[in-house]
C-alpha cells in the first residue's frame, strides 16, 4: 500500500532540534519524528495503528496514495494586525 506523507521540519523553539512532522493528509493524521526517517518510521506505526483499529470496529477505509503539494508567497504587507 502507497500512502502520500507531507514532512515538515519543526520550527518551534520549545522542541528539540531535528524534529520533523510527518502529516498523512488521506487519513488526517500527523505524528513526528527524529530526521526524515524518525518521522517515516513514526508514519508507519501511526498508519498501522490507525488501521488495525479500523478492522477491528468492522470499519472499511479507502486511503488515497495521491498528494499534490504546493507553495504560495504572502506579501508581508498584505498581513494586517488586528
Amino acid at each position: 500500500m502507497i500512502v502520500g506523507i507531507l514532512f515538515e521540519k519543526i520550527q518551534d523553539k520549545d522542541f528539540p532540534a531535528g524534529y520533523y512532522y510527518a502529516h498523512i493528509p488521506s487519513l488526517g493524521l500527523t505524528t513526528h519524528g527524529f530526521g526524515i526517517e524518525g518521522a517515516i518510521e513514526a508514519a508507519k506505526d501511526l498508519i498501522s495503528l490507525w488501521m488495525a483499529e479500523k478492522k477491528a470496529n468492522d470499519e472499511t477505509f479507502n486511503i488515497s496514495p495521491e498528494l499534490l503539494y504546493s507553495t504560495i508567497e504572502i506579501n508581508e504587507n498584505a498581513i494586517q494586525s488586528a
